[in-house]
């Protein structure tokens, strides 16, 4: 599938395999107006480019993974993602959380015309765009993480076998309201920013996500 990436770090065997966070864009990173593919239109999530700057401190590989089936309905180019796509790794390399990868999906099963109309293994929640991150940039999809605002980005995380699986609520605005069984859900909070600031997520995160983690609340205030 189609990915913006940057180089992967030297191997040395396999030990030096990075975990990753794993990020949906709209709802997550973006404010979701339906469709986003221009500058204009685009609005960061309050927080977030502070909690991604956090997780790069962790040590985790940020990877955003986004269905776009706006490209196979014709409402915007494969040119005009990559573009948005490089404008908005601009900001996160600014803000100190630089993007090892932008993976998108822009087929859909029956939507549009031509050879994007499919099924594919790409598009959420198939876990083909994990998987590609894990193979193009050397990362340990055991120690990983997902946030996302819809049950099937956690349903993608958990067939790529990472185990931290955090449900965010759309656009920051409120506790997720997508009803995720709880054995799929590790996490709930309304934003990433608010995910960061629990503290007994931020624990798991420091020790590489694979500890059990009680369900998580929103902060106070």
């Amino acid at each position: 599938m189609p990915a913006d990436t940057l180089p992967p770090p030297p191997q040395h065997g396999g030990s030096d395999r990075r975990p990753a966070a794993f990020l949906d864009r709209d709802g997550v990173i973006n404010i979701d107006h339906g469709y986003v593919y221009r500058q204009e239109d685009f609005s960061f999530v309050p927080g977030v480019l502070d909690a991604a700057a956090d997780l790069a401190r962790m040590g985790y590989a940020l990877v955003v993974v986004t269905n776009q089936s706006g490209i196979a309905r014709g409402y915007y180019t494969e040119g005009d993602f990559h573009a948005l796509a490089q404008w908005m790794r601009a900001r996160f390399a600014a803000a100190g959380a630089p993007l090892a990868g932008v993976y998108h999906c822009p087929h859909h099963p029956d939507a549009g015309d031509g050879a994007l109309r499919r099924d594919c293994d790409c598009r959420k929640p198939a876990p083909g765009m994990l998987l590609a991150a894990a193979r193009d940039l050397n990362l340990d999809l055991s120690r990983s993480a997902l946030f996302g605002d819809k049950c099937d980005d956690l349903r993608a995380a958990q067939a790529a076998g990472v185990p931290l699986r955090v449900l965010l609520g759309k656009d920051g605005a409120a506790m997720p309201q997508d009803a995720c069984p709880d054995a799929l859900t590790s996490a709930r909070h309304p934003s990433l920013a608010y995910a960061l600031a629990d503290p007994a997520l931020r624990a798991r995160l420091l020790r590489g996500g694979v500890s059990p983690l009680p369900r998580g609340r929103a902060p106070a205030g």
